[in-house]
């Protein structure tokens, strides 16, 4: 590596084999002199901090710093000199360093030093550390989220217990009251086995319920635990690939538990009949282009979505939000249940008065004997048990379309795929 002369002789350069560990480190590593001045950057500091080949040489490692930290670290410099030793800075603080563009952004630092012929000579290697932060609060995030659904759904169940046990309690008095009169003890009697099919489908929901919520919850928790560790203990060995990589995973584990939670309420809305139509005006390719942009990114690899317009209405009247949400249920359903590379065909048809849209993948398809329950809330299909999923998302999108005035129908071979076709009503 060629080097702009400097005002003090550097005679750690011949030495190859550090120099090799200098340049293919995949840390930020800057060298400086007693003074501070950079005698030596690697290409990974000088990419980090945002400056060219050999551009840090000879310039002030305050130059790294926020303004607000310059007047201090002079004298921690001073300090470290006095006592020097092998350390990492800032423990039990966050450390901030300034870019070129003065952006500033969270690392971690690590001093070591060398005194070669005569000269002392102190060495950081630096971390950026602004993914694993994101991660950290995306996580955090995603924990006060929980706790706030927790805390809201006891509530829910205990007003439904008390609820259920108050009209069980009125049904035993009004069956005493109406013993003598036979028209009323059997109009109380078919009240109460109303109450008692009421009592067991609650029963049956909450029980589904919190075993299909322990399951799918438990899985993306375990995998967020397991990568928040192992993130925490790659940083010591900085090891930047791996971190990625779990920190991917943890974005996807969060992704999984929000579409969990986003079926939960939109089944509680369903069930207290707190959905409501808004009809508007929509643009129907503007709208379909949208929502295929918006899916990309929850792709499997190499999947791409052929959409095919036979519409020449322009714009038509219906709920915008539940449209949305039936066609991003179908597309990702034919997403999860094909392998990658596997295309997904979306087909618009304007016959009249009606919008029909056809979803159809090439997937693993449902088996007969599941059919006819595929609707139903919490089922899924005896050939995708290893794949993630609530058990609700059909049984939503089948409701919506009924409260759009529509209706919903799908053939399907096993290993061969699956067509859904939803028909709606366009004015």
């Amino acid at each position: 590596m060629k080097t702009h002369k400097t005002t003090e002789p550097i005679p750690i350069i011949s030495n190859d084999t550090f120099r090799e560990i200098f340049q293919g480190s995949a840390e930020g590593i800057i060298i400086v002199n007693k003074d501070g001045s950079i005698l030596m950057a690697n290409a990974v500091a000088e990419t980090m901090f945002g400056y060219g080949v050999n551009e840090l040489t000879e310039k002030s490692i305050d130059n790294l710093l926020p303004a607000r930290f310059r007047q201090h670290h002079s004298a921690h410099r001073a300090t470290y000199g006095e006592h020097p030793k092998p350390r990492r800075m800032g423990i039990g603080r966050d450390l901030v360093a300034l870019r070129k563009d003065q952006s500033e952004f969270p690392v971690e630092v690590s001093l070591s030093h060398k005194e070669v012929e005569g000269h002392f000579l102190i060495m950081a290697f630096i971390i950026d550390i602004t993914e694993r932060k994101a991660a950290e609060e995306a996580l955090r995030q995603s924990e006060e989220q929980l706790i706030i659904y927790a805390a809201e759904l006891e509530k829910k169940v205990k007003a439904r217990t008390e609820a259920l046990n108050e009209s069980i309690l009125k049904l035993e008095t009004a069956n005493k009251d109406l013993q003598e009169q036979i028209k009323e003890r059997k109009k109380a009697e078919e009240e109460t086995r109303r109450a008692l099919e009421k009592e067991k489908e609650l029963n049956e929901l909450k029980s589904r319920f919190v075993s299909t919520a322990s399951h799918e919850f438990r899985t993306p928790l375990s995998t967020i635990l397991s990568s928040a560790s192992l993130v925490d203990s790659y940083k010591e060995t900085g090891d930047v690939e791996k971190i990625e990589k779990h920190v991917k995973r943890i974005k996807s584990s969060v992704s999984h538990l929000t579409g969990i939670l986003n079926d939960f309420l939109s089944l509680g809305k369903l069930e207290e009949g707190k959905i409501e139509l808004i009809t508007e005006g929509i643009h129907l390719k503007s709208f379909i282009q949208e929502i295929c942009e918006e899916m990309v990114s929850n792709l499997k690899e190499g999947q791409k979505i052929n959409v095919e317009f036979a519409c020449d209405n322009e714009e038509i009247e219906s709920d915008s939000k539940l449209l949305r949400n039936i066609l991003f249920n179908l597309i990702s359903n034919a997403s999860k249940y094909s392998d990658k590379g596997k295309p997904i065909h979306l087909n618009c048809i304007c016959e009249k008065t009606v919008l029909i849209l056809e979803i159809r993948d090439e997937g693993i398809g449902i088996p007969v004997e599941d059919v006819k329950h595929i609707t139903e809330r919490f089922f899924r299909a005896s050939n995708v048990i290893n794949i993630q999923g609530s058990g609700l998302g059909l049984n939503i999108v089948k409701r919506y379309i009924d409260l759009l005035g529509g209706n919903i129908h799908f053939t399907s071979e096993v290993e061969k795929g699956t067509t859904f076709t939803v028909t709606l009503p366009i004015a």
